[in-house]
């Protein structure tokens, strides 16, 4: 999409404009506005700690916003190629209260003071959401009500687990198009078709760097860049690059939404690739650089 309208689109056979995708971690990027449109209602605050009854102990001083940045502190093993079931497997595949299992995990470090990328922070989060709500079915429509349908996100189903709770760190399935949606919400500063959406500094903070992840490459919720070696801070042997102000909803297995505001563009890819055969940074920088800079 550039200028806010699609200027090119693509499917593989058997595939088509109307067909909802999952986009795995994609979906945090979504919960990150969720939570933003329930701090607008005044009833979520980001400096808010004992936020789960599991955490008793000195988990209570996680706050939300720690959660937010992957910054809470808590055990988490984020690992899909591990020889051992890894926490993000059992969590998806094996537990009924996803949120519950990873609140359950221990404090390994101190809260705000080490990054860890972890599906389980974001299911966390999701839980917090909820028991901000007094009403089970006001949560369950809350998504498509303040966030899907103001957007035309029509085809967006985020799925609850068996518990309840919207696994806002994984199952949100939406079209290429209302992917596309989503990541001109951000573009756009939180403003649809000039109305506001998201707090008027949500996105800007949102994307400031966590100063404790690796290269200050993660916000909230949201990756601001790609693996080192491929993103625009390497010379990646004179290819095109990435522009520097780019960001990204990344998805496992080559899922990405990636937002560029020097060109008023955002590029939608959904599909299932592995053995490192796609590469964001190196596929995606010749698409961008055909677009020219805003001035």
């Amino acid at each position: 999409m550039y200028d806010g309208r699609i200027v090119a689109e693509r499917y593989a056979t058997g595939f088509e404009p109307i067909m909802p995708l999952l986009g795995w971690s994609m979906a945090k990027t979504a919960t990150n506005a969720l939570v933003g449109l329930r701090v607008q209602d005044g009833k979520l605050a980001l400096a808010a700690r004992a936020l789960l009854p599991e955490c008793h102990d000195s988990r209570r001083e996680i706050t939300l916003d720690q959660l937010l940045h992957m910054t809470s502190g808590l055990a988490f093993s984020e690992d899909y190629e591990a020889a051992d079931t890894s926490d993000v497997e059992k969590m998806l595949y094996l537990k009924g209260d996803m949120s519950a299992y990873a609140a359950e995990k221990p404090l390994e470090h101190t809260p705000g003071t080490y990054w860890s990328y972890s599906s389980g922070t974001t299911n966390i989060i999701a839980r917090v959401l909820r028991q901000s709500f007094a009403d089970e079915q006001e949560y369950l429509r809350f998504p498509r009500e303040r966030l899907f349908e103001p957007i035309g996100m029509h085809s967006a189903v985020l799925e609850p687990d068996a518990a309840g709770i919207f696994v806002g760190s994984s199952y949100l399935y939406a079209t290429a198009r209302d992917w596309a949606r989503l990541g001109l919400l951000y573009l756009r500063n939180g403003l649809w078709q000039g109305r506001r959406l998201l707090p008027e500094d949500w996105v800007a903070d949102s994307l400031k760097p966590v100063r404790e992840a690796p290269n200050e490459r993660y916000g909230a919720q949201t990756w601001l860049k790609l693996d080192e070696g491929a993103d625009s801070s390497s010379p990646n042997l004179g290819k095109p690059s990435l522009p520097g102000d780019a960001y990204y909803m990344l998805g496992h297995d080559g899922q990405i939404v990636a937002v560029v505001p020097s060109r008023d563009l955002v590029i939608v890819r959904l599909g299932l690739t592995r053995d490192n055969a796609w590469d964001p940074a190196l596929d995606l920088a010749p698409i961008v650089q055909v677009f020219t800079p805003r001035s």
